[in-house]
C-alpha cells in the first residue's frame, strides 16, 4: 500500500498523532489524567468480569451483558488511550498508515458492537418487566448467547467496508492527523481522495444499522417497560424499577450524545477541536461510569463482592 503526499509528493509511511495539546505542562497533566482514567476503566470492569466468573448467583442475563460490555469497555480504551500513553512515555508519536487504519477499524467495530450490546440489554429489561413469569425461558442461555453473538459479529461486518475503502486511499494532504487517536474524521479530513462513497456509507449505513436501529430497539424497549412500570399500583415498586432503569438510559442518553455530535455531520463541517473533547470524553468518562452505575451501585455486586472477600479472608485464616 503506497501513500503519496499531495502537498510535495513524497510518500507518506506514517501520520503524526498530534494529540489533545502540544503544551508540555497539559500534556503532563493530560497523560497522568488519562492514565488514571485508563486504569479505572480497566480495574473497574475487571472486577466486573472476576465477580461474573466466581460467584454463580451472578450468572444471569444481566450480567451475562454487562460482561459483554465490559470487554467492549477495557478494548475500545486500550485502542484509544495507549496512543496518549504510549508516546508521552517514548516521546515517538508516530503510527504507520495501516496501523493508523487498523485502529480505527477496531474502534468502529466496538463501538457498534456497544450500541448493539445496549440494545440488546434493553430487551433484556424489556423482558424482565413485561414478562417476569416467562423470563428465564425467554432469556436462556441459548438466546444470550445467540445475541451477544450478533451484537460483535455486526459490529465487525459493519466496519469492514470503511476499513477496505480506507486501504484504498493513495493522497493525503498532510500526514499530521489533528487527534488524540486514529478516528475517521480526522483522516478523513486529511484525504484528498475521493471519499463520497465513504461519506455516503457513514452517514446512510453506518448511522442507520450501526445507530438508529439500536436505538429505534431500545427506545421501543423502553416504551413498553415505562408502560408497564406506570401500571405498578405501589409507588415504592414505580420508584424501584425506575431506579433499576435509570443506569442504562443514562448511558445509552450520553454514549448516543457524543456520537450522533461527532458523526452525524458531513466531514466539510467537523470541527476537529471540539470533537477531541467528545472523543476523549466518549473514551475515557463513559467506560467508567458503566461499572459504577451499572454494577458497583447494584446490590448484587456489592454482596458477591463481600461474599468474595468472606470467602478470601477463610481461606487465608484456615492456612494461617
Amino acid at each position: 500500500m503506497k501513500v503519496m503526499d499531495h502537498t510535495n509528493g513524497s510518500e507518506i509511511k506514517y501520520f503524526i498523532i498530534a494529540g489533545i495539546s502540544d503544551v508540555p505542562m497539559i500534556q503532563i497533566v493530560i497523560f497522568l489524567l488519562v492514565l488514571l482514567i485508563y486504569l479505572f476503566t480497566v480495574g473497574g470492569n475487571l472486577t466486573i468480569l472476576l465477580l461474573f466468573c466466581l460467584d454463580p448467583q451472578l450468572h444471569t442475563p444481566m450480567y451475562f451483558f454487562l460482561c459483554n460490555l465490559a470487554i467492549l469497555d477495557i478494548s475500545c480504551s486500550t485502542n484509544n488511550l495507549n496512543n496518549v500513553v504510549i508516546s508521552f512515555i517514548s516521546g515517538d508519536n508516530r503510527v504507520s498508515v495501516l496501523g493508523c487504519i487498523v485502529q480505527i477499524f477496531i474502534f468502529l467495530s466496538l463501538t457498534c458492537g456497544e450500541l448493539l450490546v445496549l440494545a440488546a440489554m434493553s430487551y433484556d429489561w424489556y423482558v424482565a418487566i413485561c414478562n417476569p413469569l416467562c423470563y428465564y425461558m425467554i432469556m436462556d442461555c441459548r438466546t444470550c448467547a445467540i445475541l451477544a453473538i450478533v451484537c460483535w459479529l455486526l459490529g465487525t461486518l459493519e466496519s469492514i467496508p470503511i476499513f477496505v475503502e480506507l486501504i484504498r486511499f493513495s493522497c493525503y494532504k498532510s500526514n499530521v492527523v489533528n487527534h488524540f487517536f486514529c478516528d475517521i474524521m480526522p483522516v478523513l479530513k486529511l484525504s484528498c481522495s475521493d471519499a463520497h462513497f465513504l461519506e455516503l456509507y457513514i452517514l446512510t449505513v453506518g448511522v442507520v444499522i450501526s445507530a438508529f436501529t439500536p436505538f429505534l430497539l431500545t427506545f421501543v424497549s423502553y416504551v413498553f417497560i415505562i408502560a408497564a412500570i406506570l401500571k405498578i399500583h405501589s409507588t415504592s415498586g414505580r420508584h424501584k424499577a425506575f431506579y433499576t432503569c435509570s443506569s442504562h438510559l443514562t448511558v445509552v442518553i450520553l454514549l448516543y450524545t457524543t456520537l450522533a455530535i461527532q458523526y452525524m455531520r458531513p466531514h466539510s463541517l467537523v470541527n476537529l477541536d471540539s470533537n477531541k473533547l467528545m472523543s476523549l470524553f466518549n473514551t475515557a468518562a463513559v467506560p467508567i461510569l458503566n461499572p459504577l452505575i451499572y454494577s458497583l451501585k447494584n446490590k448484587d455486586v456489592k454482596v458477591a463482592f463481600r461474599r468474595r472477600m468472606r470467602f478470601k479472608n477463610m481461606i487465608a485464616k484456615t492456612k494461617a
